[in-house]
């Protein structure tokens, strides 16, 4: 485990691939296709396979309309994401770190990390059902076994992302073919199909499978995902260039979402015309269709296991390089891949397994839509940072997004904010509505508080921030005649040195200051232990030379003829400083900035900007 060395989004393939060198428009489009193939595997594990199930088993092809809906919306949404990564050569987590407060930033990142281990849970069991339906081996023994699938991950990494992305689009293409023949052999009813395509009201039912649809076609974890892939593609960093960049990741984009699309509404129709259309509307699991998919063929159900098992492979490797980008851009921390990866597997493993033990296999499925919802719940934490950032003309420049856009994405987010928020708030009532149960109601209203403070800053703090930079920019701008300008006369300058490299540094800006006419105070503050209980009775090793050192140098400055004095100050850093400062009348003060930050402030000391807050003379800050 070690921090960053770069600020690189997935360092080890930043910049890997050249797409500056290719001549020919056909090989430079190829050069940016790969990213949204691997995002958009996403849109098709096994998380999707549930909720396609259910839908279009239990309400036809009425629910074809949502699938559509949150089709379109993951493209606007993964575009933006593309846009941020290609523009700012940031993804979504580094871009959050520059803006949030930590504490916010902390929150952000455990959600994130919870949406990576819903959509893990949901390969997890995909790929377990799979091997169970094609060989006989336990669920639980196959969610075991899906451990192994670490180091599949780990061996394509070695020889770069175009070969992850080839053997991505591999198993796509698997899935692909398994579902064409699986549509030809069910035969749908192509103009009952085209009714699904009409918008219908939703009930309660209704809404959670669609709640559920959105949420695996539209997953968090994708939007930084994509943000980070991008940037694997090496491009000219001028206005042509990026405009190219931004023009062939959306032709990527469209292509790859639209065939995640298509199997997803392969699956629904499959589902609707097999299940719903004979009156078998309870097919709520994925072993019930695989066992009443014979009535096709009997080559139907092994397409289905092996489509479920590819869905399932393909989507972990995808959710591992998001966890990886989620905690290098939040944490600018950085762990061995194969930790990652067991640590993320472990982490799907064991609400599927106590699942598995106490309640059999018969509650995996609704175990893999209640995954799918929690995705659903965790987008308005990446959606809105995300718009705000396309949207900022001071960083992004030209290439913000136009009003038509944003109005868009921000209507996208505003229906993914009220499904979710009718979806919970009517389960809240049936808990709430429930006898006795205080522990669960006292741990909702909790969770809704710390939830409302969370995207109320999350939402409003960039705006804020933007106002206060306008409003900055308007007083700037204003033109004021400069009447009676008093040039202050320096006459004592206190120098705060610390006996390191940069003390000739300060010195020298100090002199540049006063010149010969000034007077110069050097000062110490000595911060030993005997230095705390005895104060200036303190004459210890470190305080005596110090005081020699300070002396030494007020030696050599007198030779040159300045006018210089010494003090001592002992114990409190902040205190003694100012306290020499104001005995001494001194019109300005010289010190040093050690240019840490964060989780270092705290043990070094925010000496700086202390001081300055308890003194009305100048401070000139020297890096």
């Amino acid at each position: 485990m070690a921090q960053q060395n770069n600020e690189y989004s997935l360092g080890d393939v930043h910049e890997s691939i050249d797409a500056t060198k290719h001549k020919k428009r056909w090989r430079k489009v190829l050069s940016f296709a790969g990213p949204a193939y691997l995002v958009s595997v996403g849109y098709m594990d096994p998380g999707n396979w549930a909720t396609d199930l259910q839908g279009g088993s239990k309400f036809g092809y009425s629910l074809i309309w949502v699938l559509l809906m949150s089709n379109l919306m993951a493209l606007l949404l993964q575009t933006l994401s593309t846009r941020l990564g290609i523009v700012r050569r940031r993804d979504l987590a580094q871009a959050n770190r520059e803006v949030y407060p930590p504490f916010v930033n902390f929150c952000l990142y455990l959600l994130a990390e919870l949406a990576i281990a819903a959509c893990d849970l949901a390969e997890v069991l995909g790929m377990a059902i799979g091997i169970y339906l094609l060989t006989g081996l336990p669920v639980l023994w196959g969610v075991i076994i899906t451990v192994l699938d670490t180091f599949i991950l780990l061996l394509l990494q070695r020889y770069g992302i175009r070969k992850i992305e080839a053997f991505i689009i591999s198993l796509i293409a698997i899935i692909s073919i398994a579902f064409l023949i699986e549509l030809i052999l069910a035969k749908p009813h192509f103009g009952e199909v085209i009714t699904g395509f009409i918008p219908t009201k939703l009930n309660a039912d209704s809404l959670y499978i669609a709640v559920g649809i959105i949420g695996a076609t539209v997953m968090p974890h994708n939007l930084y995902l994509h943000s980070a892939l991008v940037q694997t593609r090496k491009i000219n960093i001028n206005e042509s260039g990026i405009r190219q960049a931004l023009k062939f990741n959306f032709l990527d984009s469209t292509i790859a979402l639209n065939a995640a699309f298509l199997v997803n509404a392969a699956i629904l129709i499959l589902a609707a015309s097999t299940f719903f259309a004979t009156g078998r509307t309870n097919v709520a699991r994925i072993e019930d269709a695989y066992h009443l998919l014979p009535m096709l063929g009997k080559l139907a159900p092994y397409l289905f296991a092996i489509a479920l098992i590819a869905a399932g492979q393909s989507s972990t490797i995808t959710g591992t390089l998001a966890g990886q980008i989620v905690m290098e851009g939040y944490l600018s921390l950085r762990i061995n891949p194969w930790i990652r990866r067991l640590l993320t597997r472990f982490i799907a493993i064991v609400p599927a397994v106590i699942t598995i033990l106490i309640f059999g296999d018969s509650q995996l499925d609704a175990l893999l839509v209640l995954s799918q919802v929690i995705l659903s719940m965790q987008l308005g934490f990446a959606v809105i940072p995300l718009i705000h950032f396309v949207s900022d003309k001071k960083t992004m420049g030209p290439f913000a997004i136009k009003r038509p856009v944003k109005i868009m994405a921000w209507l996208v987010a505003s229906v993914l904010l009220f499904l979710n928020i009718q979806l919970v708030t009517g389960e809240v009532i049936k808990v709430f509505n429930s006898q006795g149960n205080w522990l669960g109601k006292s741990v909702i209203v909790i969770s809704a508080l710390i939830f409302t403070w969370l995207f109320i800053m999350m939402a409003l703090l960039p705006v804020i921030r933007n106002r206060k930079a306008k409003n900055r920019l308007q007083m700037h701008s204003e033109e004021k005649p400069l009447k009676n300008l008093e040039i202050p006369h320096t006459n004592t300058i206190a120098i705060a040195l610390d006996f390191g490299k940069s003390d000739e540094k300060l010195i020298a800006y100090a002199i540049a200051q006063g010149k010969k006419e000034a007077k110069y105070v050097l000062l110490h503050v000595v911060e030993t232990v005997s230095a705390s209980y005895f104060g200036e009775s303190s004459d210890d090793l470190e305080t005596r030379q110090d005081t020699g050192r300070l002396e030494k140098y007020a030696n050599q400055l007198k030779t040159m003829g300045y006018d210089v004095l010494t003090e001592v100050g002992y114990n409190r850093r902040v205190k003694e400083i100012v306290r020499i400062v104001k005995e001494a009348n001194a019109n300005m003060l010289v010190m040093g900035a050690h240019r840490h930050s964060g989780l270092k402030d705290y043990i070094y000391g925010e000496t700086v900007d202390k001081v300055r807050h308890k003194l009305s003379i100048p401070v000139l800050i020297v890096s």
